[in-house]
């Protein structure tokens, strides 16, 4: 959904500008590749056009929303860049991938509750390494029993628990058993 969405961002706001449109492809399941590679150029190396086209997508979509760097990778891939371009580009840009997972974690703390194991999962699951996702969860400011109470009554307002069944259910996305019992009480059980 993300490269639909930032596929759709990016036409919109290329066609404000008068730049042309990139057609929609088809979105691809992320992948789950190791760290890019770092491309570092021979000195005295001068960019090519793809790597400076690719560098200009990079920075206009760090400009909006982050990215880990295997994702950003992935979605210049999909844009229509080479491998060599998009890590070129992604090694470039001067974007604090610390910085990008606080900005992730932060974003998706603003749509869905998540347990501290949960939004970690999704960051790495993102593309960011284990120590970038840590960054961003542990920074994000999130107070993780609120976090459960606004998870208990997400799965309150779609189906019926039982106390016991919903703090399992909580210890299942993750959260610790304090905090599937303050979940519980603060929705009123």
């Amino acid at each position: 959904m993300k490269k639909t969405f930032i596929a759709l961002l990016l036409t919109l706001a290329v066609s404000l500008t008068g730049c042309g449109a990139s057609s929609a492809k088809e979105e691809e399941p992320p992948d789950t590749q190791p760290p890019a590679e770092e491309v570092t150029a021979p000195p005295g190396h001068k960019a090519t056009e793809g790597e400076e086209n690719a560098l200009k997508t990079a920075l206009n979509y760090l400009s909006f929303t982050s990215f880990s760097p295997n994702g950003l990778v992935e979605q210049l891939k999909y844009e229509g860049y080479t491998q060599d371009e998009a890590v070129y580009a992604v090694n470039q840009c001067g974007a604090d991938w610390n910085e990008q997972a606080l900005k992730s974690a932060e974003n998706y703390l603003s749509v869905s509750a998540f347990s501290y194991r949960s939004l970690t999962e999704q960051l790495i699951y993102e593309g960011f390494v284990p120590v970038q996702a840590n960054y961003g969860v542990e920074n994000c400011g999130a107070d993780w029993n609120e976090q459960a109470a606004i998870k208990a009554q997400s799965y309150l307002d779609i189906s019926a628990f039982s106390r016991e069944q919903l703090i399992e259910q909580l210890k299942y996305e993750g959260f610790t058993t304090d905090q599937a019992e303050y979940g519980v009480v603060a929705v009123g059980y």
